[in-house]
């Protein structure tokens, strides 16, 4: 039976990051993971010939290297990389837009206030003094209680479709509650989308990704794709050992998981069959089809220069799972061609990602869900293109992903890409051992998840160490 210091399931990115601190420290880790390719919700592969990422249509939070305070910085500092080993190229600019309005954002939060004092005279003040109160609110206590977002911000604002505005970007990238999020997580996706900013490595995610494998290789940490997690063996309260698949047991003082709230519970050997259905109540409900396609030109020649753009063609943003295959009216559209790189993308690109529904494509057979999803390409399409420039006749490849591919590679209950609704901020479960990091601990996007990893391995492992 082999031991180490902590064991870690899922090598995403927290797991990745917790794994990298936890080695600096001399620990000795073992991350496992049930598929051969690393990353987790932001991963990447190769179809037709071409490299596609999952998930990544932006990294938030991005800063210039001098901003020594923000995350993005300070996350470098404790896995010791280099500012230039994400290579991240900023954003042009970016936009949301709903019927008859259209508010445009940089990475200067200083245009976007702006801007929406321009659209929106009247909540100018009310503006201004939610910015002020989201600056002052400390989003990475760890001890937080739960606070409706929309209760908050309508003690600011008044104007309905101001808020909707704000909110439809920052749900689309990280809310797993329905038309509504947690305040804490509100102004922690607030400050990495408009006040920080959207970045891409030219290489997409994968560059993201090697650089944290080879850090954590250089610190002697072991990394086991291909073997999955079985249970987790429980006795007296605690983790005992770790079985995995091909039913070998690992032990360890410490178990971080980043398999999800709901996921993790599911797996420990005390959990009985009758009590399943009351763990799964927890379980997320937001998830999405996102479509590639992959263009015989670039985006600007065509007059498309956004970098991202996030619609709403409803009287009302709604945030919650489609009625049907997927909501086509709010959407976002990235062109990962649009940000500042020294050399272009070598074939233009645009994803679109919308609202969708786990228990719609669940069940179809083979041939009715390819059928499926090219409907409600076109079908998404055809909306889009309503607000940006039409590339449809200049399109020469196309993938789409679904709630079931989601479900496949992540195994998150339903899909849900941004997991349970209930975040567990101080990863603690009821197991004394055991431990979140990722999607259900709280922190967002992949700096947060980033963050995630480091301040649960600081707090619960190394006890103290600076995160600085």
């Amino acid at each position: 039976m082999q031991s180490y210091d902590v064991i870690i399931i899922g090598a995403g990115m927290s797991g990745l990051a917790a794994g990298i601190r936890l080695a600096y420290y001399g620990k000795r880790v073992v991350i496992f993971d049930k598929h051969t390719m690393p990353g987790g919700l932001n991963s990447f592969y190769t179809l037709g010939g071409r490299k596609f990422d999952v998930g990544l249509h932006a990294m938030t939070n991005y800063v210039p290297r001098d901003v020594r305070h923000a995350p993005l910085n300070k996350l470098l500092r404790q896995l010791r990389l280099k500012y230039e080993d994400f290579d991240l190229s900023p954003q042009i600019k970016s936009d949301i837009r709903f019927p008859g309005v259209k508010l445009t954002f940089t990475n200067r939060f200083e245009d976007f206030e702006t801007d929406i004092c321009e659209k929106f005279p009247g909540e100018a003040d009310n503006f201004r003094k939610l910015v002020a109160h989201i600056r002052a609110f400390n989003d990475v206590d760890l001890s937080l209680k739960p606070e409706s977002a929309r209760k908050v911000v309508g003690e600011f604002l008044k104007d309905e479709l101001l808020i909707d505005m704000l909110f439809c970007p920052l749900m689309f990238y990280g809310s797993a509650n329905v038309d509504d999020m947690e305040f804490g997580q509100f102004v922690i996706m607030f400050k990495s989308i408009f006040c920080e900013g959207f970045a891409r490595p030219r290489e997409g995610v994968r560059r993201v990704i090697s650089t944290l494998i080879r850090k954590y290789k250089e610190n002697k940490g072991d990394l086991r794709m291909g073997e999955g997690v079985k249970s987790l063996r429980v006795e007296s309260g605690r983790v005992a050992g770790v079985e995995l698949d091909n039913g070998s047991v690992v032990t360890a003082p410490v178990v971080l998981s980043s398999a999800g709230r709901v996921e993790t519970e599911k797996l420990c050997s005390d959990v009985s069959k009758e009590s399943v259905a009351g763990i799964e109540e927890h379980s997320g409900q937001l998830t999405f089809v996102e479509s590639i396609s992959v263009l015989d030109c670039q985006p600007r020649t065509i007059g498309y220069d956004q970098t991202i753009t996030f619609f709403n063609n409803a009287p009302r943003f709604r945030y919650r799972p489609s009625e049907e295959m997927l909501d086509p009216t709010s959407a976002v559209v990235c062109v990962p061609n649009n940000f500042q790189y020294a050399q272009p993308l070598e074939e233009g690109m645009v994803r679109l990602t919308n609202i969708s529904n786990f228990a719609r494509w669940r069940h179809l057979s083979e041939s009715e869900y390819q059928a499926r999803k090219k409907e409600w390409y076109e079908r998404s399409i055809a909306e889009a293109v309503k607000l940006v420039p039409d590339f449809r006749q200049h399109v020469k490849f196309i993938d789409t992903f679904t709630p079931r591919t989601i479900r496949k590679f992540t195994s998150h209950e339903n899909g849900a890409v941004y997991g349970s609704p209930n975040k567990l901020r101080d990863g603690r479960t009821r197991l004394s051992n055991l431990f979140l990091i990722g999607t259900d601990q709280g922190f967002l996007g992949i700096v947060g998840a980033l963050l995630s990893g480091i301040s649960i391995a600081n707090l619960h492992v190394l006890r103290g160490s600076s995160f600085a």
